[in-house]
């Protein structure tokens, strides 16, 4: 379909080309002349002609030549009175220092988000041995930052129990008692802190295992030692900044204030 439409725009168009040019005339087909070549043969004599011009009327002597005044713009009664320009009322410069506010605006944005870009490094810090009553007050001076921030790690420590010679009256008394000890082949130390002078038989974690351990020396004839428990349960506290920048690690330990002196933030154990 579309090659016959194309072979008839062909045709269509080569045979306006050969009509329009003048192929076609001995046929009788050939547009009409838009010159009149004949009247231009039958002319006499055309290099005869000249054209005049009309001579130029002069105005009378005695009448002065008026000079042409604008004419006055007619005036409409109808239209409304132009209303007069007012007068500048400030609004260019009230604009312009709003733009100059919003531009400064953005310049202070622009550089406090230049400053937030350079980012600190972040590192792990930990401060050990903090008691129940500082972990409470830590707890409460850092309620106001996020809690994936920092976070009080427990650590609890159960007590100490110990087989126990003492105190003795002296010295010499002291070493008589490791003297009879060695004879049973029992080993020993010495007890050590607010137990001196006196002896330890073992420590143990349990108070239990310390009477079991204490019964086993009476059997084999230790007859003056007791349990005493040498330390009580305790729980302490670790403060640990997972993810901490220097200003971050600074900020928290002025809100903790005294709560962790001495014990700094340090870094944490790798």
């Amino acid at each position: 379909m579309l090659r016959i439409v194309f072979l008839l725009l062909l045709l269509g168009n080569a045979g306006y080309y050969m009509w329009s040019h003048g192929y076609l005339a001995g046929m009788g087909l050939a547009p009409e002349l838009q010159s009149e070549p004949q009247r231009l043969q039958e002319q006499i004599r055309p290099d005869a002609l000249v054209l005049q011009q009309p001579d130029a009327v002069q105005a009378p002597a005695d009448e002065p030549a008026k000079t042409a005044e604008p004419e006055a713009p007619a005036v409409d009664d109808s239209a409304p009175p132009a209303a007069p320009e007012s007068k500048s009322d400030g609004k260019p410069e009230a604009a312009a220092a709003a733009a100059r506010e919003i531009k400064d605006a953005k310049d202070a944005k622009d550089t406090k988000d230049a400053k937030t870009a350079i980012k600190e490094p972040e590192a792990c810090y930990q401060a050990n041995g903090i008691e129940e009553a500082q972990a409470d007050s830590i707890r409460r001076a850092l309620a106001g930052r996020p809690k994936g921030d920092w976070e009080l790690v427990a650590n609890h420590q159960g007590g100490r129990w110990m087989v126990y010679m003492g105190k003795f009256p002296d010295a010499e008394f002291m070493d008589r008692k490791r003297g009879e000890l060695r004879l049973m082949n029992i080993d020993f130390d010495r007890a050590g802190g607010s137990f001196e002078p006196g002896l330890s038989l073992g420590r143990f974690s349990t108070e239990e295992a310390a009477q079991r351990q204490l019964a086993t020396f009476a059997r084999q004839g230790v007859r003056t030692a007791r349990v005493v428990q040498e330390r009580p349960d305790v729980t302490t506290y670790a403060l640990r900044l997972p993810k901490a920048t220097p200003s971050m690690r600074n900020e928290v330990a002025a809100l903790a204030g005294k709560n962790l002196v001495p014990k700094a933030l340090q870094a944490c154990a790798k």
